[in-house]
C-alpha cells in the first residue's frame, strides 16, 4: 500500500503532499489540472517510466531544475529526482546506483486510461506495448531481454538499409545475436497470454452482462524455434523493404467477441469493454504469478463506460488492490457504499473533500543522497 506521496515540480505541481487512502483514492476535477500528472508520479515511482511520455525532460515543471518523487510503501520510502540529464534513485534514504537495486522494493502497477481504446483499434505496436509492460514484472529476465532486442534490431536494420549489396554476413551474424533473445520475448509474451485468457472472458462477459464472449490469441512474429534460420530464407523480401521481416518485433495479439474480429465488427462499447476487460485480466494475472496485489491507475475511464459496467468494472477490480481513479464527474460514486478518499484537483493543487487531511511531514530535500 502507498501511504503518502510527495511531489516536487513534477510537471504542474508545484509542491504535493498527500496522505493517501489504502482502499481508492478519487481525483476530480476539470481537464488539465493536473489529476493524470498524480498518476503518473505514481508510475514514474514504481516502473521508473511514463504512460504518457518517455522524454524524461518534459516530468519537469517548467523553470525548475529537477522533480522529486517521493512515497512511502508499506514502511519503505522511495525516491526517484530527475535532472535534465540524470535520474537518481533512493530506498530508505540510501542511494541506488542500479536499477536491479531499487525495483524490488517497488510495488506492482496497471495503467489504464481512454488510449486503451488501441488494443483493438491501433497499432500492434500498441498491444506488444501493453504485454511488455505487465511482463516486464513478471518474468526478471524479460526487460534486459527486451532492450538486447531492441539494440540488435536497431543494428541489423540499419545495416540493411547502409549499403547498395548488403553484406549478409554481417547481417546474419546480428540475427544469431536475436534469435536467444527473441525465444525469451516470445515465450513470455505466450505465457502471459495465455494466463490472462480466462480471466479476460469472464470479465468481458460480467461487464456486458453475459451477452459477450471474448477471446485472446497470442499471434507469434515467426514461426520456427531459430529465428536467425527462419530470416535467411527471407533474404529477397529483406533486400525489397530493406528492415527485418519477422520477429518479436512483429508480434500482436487477435481479440474475437463472439467468435467475430473485435476490430472489425466490435462495437465502440464492446470494443471500451474489452480494453477494461484485459487490464483487469492483466491485475489478477499480476496478484497471482507475484502474490501481491497491483497498484491500480485508473485515467478517467468511467465517463466512457455506462452505469452498468462503471459498476461491473468496480467489483471486478481485485478487492485488495490499492486503486487510484481520476475523474471529471462523480455521478457514478455510491456515497454509501464508497470506501476511499476524494480529492479535488485544480491548476495544480488538491484538496482533500473527506475526512479531513492529515498534516505530511516535511519533503526530504531532492539531494538528501
Amino acid at each position: 500500500m502507498l501511504k503518502t506521496l510527495r511531489l516536487r515540480d513534477f510537471r504542474c505541481l508545484e509542491n504535493l503532499g498527500l496522505e493517501l487512502h489504502p482502499r481508492m483514492n478519487v481525483f476530480s476535477g476539470r481537464n488539465a489540472q493536473g489529476k493524470t500528472s498524480i498518476l503518473e508520479a505514481i508510475c514514474v515511482l514504481m516502473r521508473l517510466q511514463s504512460p504518457r511520455s518517455s522524454d524524461k525532460k518534459e516530468w519537469i515543471r517548467f523553470d525548475a531544475g529537477s522533480c522529486l518523487i517521493e512515497g512511502l510503501l508499506g514502511e519503505t520510502t522511495l525516491r526517484y529526482t530527475q535532472t535534465e540529464t540524470a535520474r537518481r534513485l533512493a530506498v530508505q534514504g540510501t542511494a541506488c546506483s542500479r536499477m536491479d537495486a531499487y525495483m524490488p522494493h517497488t510495488a506492482l502497477i496497471v495503467w489504464m486510461d481512454h488510449a486503451d481504446m488501441n488494443l483493438t483499434r491501433g497499432s500492434g505496436e500498441h498491444r506488444r506495448r501493453f504485454l511488455d509492460f505487465a511482463a516486464a514484472q513478471v518474468f526478471p529476465e524479460y526487460r534486459e531481454s527486451l532492450r538486447a532486442y531492441e539494440r540488435v534490431l536497431r543494428s541489423r536494420n540499419f545495416l540493411l538499409k547502409r549499403d547498395v549489396v548488403i553484406s549478409w554476413k554481417q547481417v546474419d551474424a546480428y540475427a544469431a545475436v536475436m534469435t536467444r533473445h527473441a525465444d525469451v520475448l516470445r515465450r513470455c509474451r505466450a505465457d502471459l497470454t495465455d494466463a490472462m485468457r480466462a480471466d479476460a472472458h469472464s470479465v468481458q462477459a460480467e461487464l456486458s452482462g453475459g451477452d459477450e464472449g471474448l477471446e485472446v490469441r497470442f499471434a507469434p512474429g515467426f514461426s520456427s524455434s531459430d529465428l536467425g534460420e527462419e530470416l535467411k530464407t527471407l533474404r529477397a523480401e529483406e533486400e525489397r523493404q530493406r528492415s527485418t521481416a519477422i520477429g518479436p518485433h512483429r508480434d500482436d495479439l487477435e481479440f474475437t467477441i463472439n467468435g467475430r474480429d473485435a476490430a472489425s465488427f466490435g462495437s465502440e462499447g464492446q470494443q471500451r469493454t474489452l480494453s477494461v476487460a484485459m487490464k483487469v485480466a492483466q491485475s489478477r494475472v499480476l496478484k497471482e504469478r507475484m502474490g501481491r496485489a497491483p497498484l491500480l491507475l485508473v485515467d478517467d475511464v468511467f465517463g466512457e463506460l455506462d452505469r452498468h459496467r462503471r459498476q461491473a468494472f468496480l467489483r471486478a477490480l481485485p478487492q485488495d488492490s490499492q486503486i487510484f481513479i481520476t475523474t471529471t464527474s462523480m455521478d457514478w460514486l455510491d456515497e454509501g457504499t464508497f470506501d476511499g478518499r476524494i480529492w479535488e484537483v485544480r491548476a495544480g493543487k488538491v484538496e482533500l473533500k473527506a475526512p479531513p487531511p492529515v498534516s505530511p511531514p516535511p519533503l526530504q530535500s531532492a539531494h538528501a543522497e
